[in-house]
């Protein structure tokens, strides 16, 4: 991989995708760039459930891709889902080498409580490298603190650390 493609999907705030890449950046040793902003496909929206279809707007991000060196990470701040689950914080698409991370729910702001900067931005770089990690091949990890650990709820995310365990570092080839 020499470069992430960093898709704002809707209005996201730049100082948090500059966050994202930075952690890409500091985690792949590759280059960062930072795509225009891609608007909201309104077909990917579930009224009845208040959220995006995370993989329909996978599907749309597809063409935006450059190469097989490329990985495409789409940022969203509206809550998103697949259907056997009631919310992802992310998802990717392991043979396109896309993925999308959502931040709503990576704020604690989210479940009624005070706002943390730092920590949401810390989640926020812990689901891209997370995803970003899948399109390279690599999957969930049962280490609850390598950053491929799949995250069930926020304390998942909250545990695992910012790094690949070294069986995923290995397989990565980190």
């Amino acid at each position: 991989m020499r470069r992430v493609l960093i898709i704002p999907v809707g209005e996201v705030d730049m100082n948090t995708l500059d966050s994202i890449a930075r952690a890409l950046r500091e985690t792949y040793q590759c280059e960062t760039a930072a795509g225009g902003l891609f608007s909201v496909p309104q077909k990917t929206y579930n009224a009845r459930r208040e959220q995006y279809n995370s993989t329909k707007i996978l599907q749309a991000l597809e063409g935006l891709k450059a190469g097989t060196e490329e990985r495409l990470l789409g940022v969203i701040d509206e809550d998103l889902y697949v259907p056997e689950l009631n919310f992802v914080f992310g998802e990717a698409d392991v043979k396109a080498g896309i993925a999308i991370i959502a931040l709503p729910r990576l704020r604690q702001e989210f479940y009624g409580l005070e706002p943390d900067r730092g920590l949401f931005l810390l989640r926020a770089a812990k689901e891209a490298i997370h995803e970003v990690g899948h399109t390279c091949g690599l999957g969930h990890c049962p280490d609850p603190a390598c950053v491929m650990h799949f995250s069930n709820s926020l304390r998942d995310t909250d545990v695992k650390n910012q790094r690949f365990c070294a069986a995923c570092g290995k397989k990565f080839g980190a």
